[in-house]
């Protein structure tokens, strides 16, 4: 994957930006607050249709352009995909819909023909590292949802349109279950809404189940050398509807035991998936709540047999996103073929000297890989001679000249 050019206006501070990228290492460096990050976040959102930095996209819209009527913001890649040159275009389009009001719609373009975001999501291939991921790690079972269905989304066909129809039929059935807790509606439907949830929320399971694994194949082994062999990473795929049979009087498996579901069928998924939804029916009826599927999974990073979230130190919390985000860039390559674009933001500074050693001879072999940067000395002096400059002031962006 090689993304050969980037054109934006009115993307944040951005106005206008037209830019042939390299195929080598680009550093963007400047002081904080100038647009280094924004180049970043509009690159990842050509890959995943949103961004790392908010969940409102009207945020993206430059702020000056905004006061107007009808506001637009374009972003467009040409890259290279295997041997197909490619364009894909994101329009954000901020329109008035009376005295104070506003509306944003969302338009792709892949190729000059208008497609569907779940649809071409997977096309174009990027991976973000910025400090503030650590929250998949410390933060809430929704952080780290959100980390699988990101990564998922670009590598496996069809998984964003099927997470999308999962995602309706939860709410369908949650408003079907509160009016039945309230005395209403028809308990009949509850087999509609039971088939839909089953028939999406079983391949997302079964989709990750198989990620989880592989990830973490990567994962293991890119910590086990970044830690010099001092400890062991695993990954804990915790499903809220879990296909795997629990012993007799067994509720529940220690968080430190290591687990293959990955003989269990898609049918296997379906059938128990269901079988729980209607031994839970009354319960779920009274708290007009959908409790189990994989809108409440969750994932667990294991080092040594301790939950890093609850007991990883700073350092242990950074190796470990660190190694997952590496295990990340490989794990699509084997997905997809392709190598994806590496956005990298202020992450050296996070690291010390021999992290930020590792990093640059993981990152700079076959990728394109693209760092911001305040302070230029955290590279080694043959890295920043062989890679591309570009400076970064006031949403304006210069190249240096060798």
């Amino acid at each position: 994957m090689h993304l050969r050019r980037l054109s934006l206006t009115n993307f944040r501070s951005l106005t206008r930006l037209d830019a042939d990228l390299p195929q080598r290492a680009i550093v963007l460096t400047g002081q904080n607050a100038q647009g280094k990050t924004s180049v970043l976040e509009a690159i990842y959102f050509l890959a995943a249709f949103t961004s790392f930095q908010t969940n409102v996209d009207r945020q993206m819209v430059n702020f000056h352009e905004a006061k107007n009527p009808l506001a637009v913001t374009r972003l467009v890649a040409e890259y290279q995909r295997g041997k197909t040159k490619h364009r894909l275009e994101a329009r954000l389009i901020l329109e008035s819909t009376g005295a104070t009001g506003q509306r944003l719609r969302k338009e792709i373009l892949l190729d000059g023909v208008k497609r569907q975001a779940n649809d071409v999501i997977g096309h174009f291939n990027a991976v973000i590292f910025v400090p503030q991921m650590s929250q998949i790690i410390e933060g809430g079972p929704d952080e780290r949802r959100r980390y699988l269905n990101l990564a998922l989304a670009q590598a496996v066909p069809a998984y964003a349109r099927t997470l999308s129809d999962y995602s309706q039929a939860v709410t369908q059935r949650n408003a079907l279950l509160k009016a039945l807790n309230e005395g209403m509606g028809n308990g009949n439907q509850l087999e509609v809404w039971d088939e839909a949830l089953v028939q999406h929320g079983a391949q997302l399971i079964h989709w990750r189940i198989q990620a989880v694994q592989e990830i973490e194949r990567f994962a293991s082994r890119i910590h086990h050398e970044l830690t010099r062999g001092a400890e062991i990473l695993r990954l804990a795929y915790e499903p809220a509807y879990d296909p795997l049979p629990k012993p007799d009087g067994q509720f529940g498996l220690k968080l430190d035991t290591t687990i293959d579901r990955s003989s269990i069928g898609l049918k296997d998924i379906q059938e128990g998936f269901l079988t729980q939804l209607k031994t839970i029916r009354g319960e779920e009826i009274a708290r007009g709540v959908t409790t189990i599927g994989p809108h409440r999974d969750d994932l667990r990073f294991i080092i040594n047999k301790a939950d890093v979230s609850n007991y990883g130190s700073r350092g242990q919390i950074r190796t470990t996103l660190l190694a997952l985000k590496l295990a990340e860039v490989e794990w699509m390559k084997e997905r997809t073929g392709e190598y994806p674009v590496i956005l990298l933001d202020e992450v050296m500074a996070e690291l010390d000297a021999s992290r930020r050693a590792d990093l640059l001879q993981y990152v700079t072999q076959e990728s394109q890989v693209l760092f911001t940067a305040t302070d230029l000395t955290l590279f080694e002096s043959e890295f920043t001679e062989g890679a591309e400059i570009w400076d970064v002031k006031d949403g304006v962006v210069t190249p240096r000249t060798k």
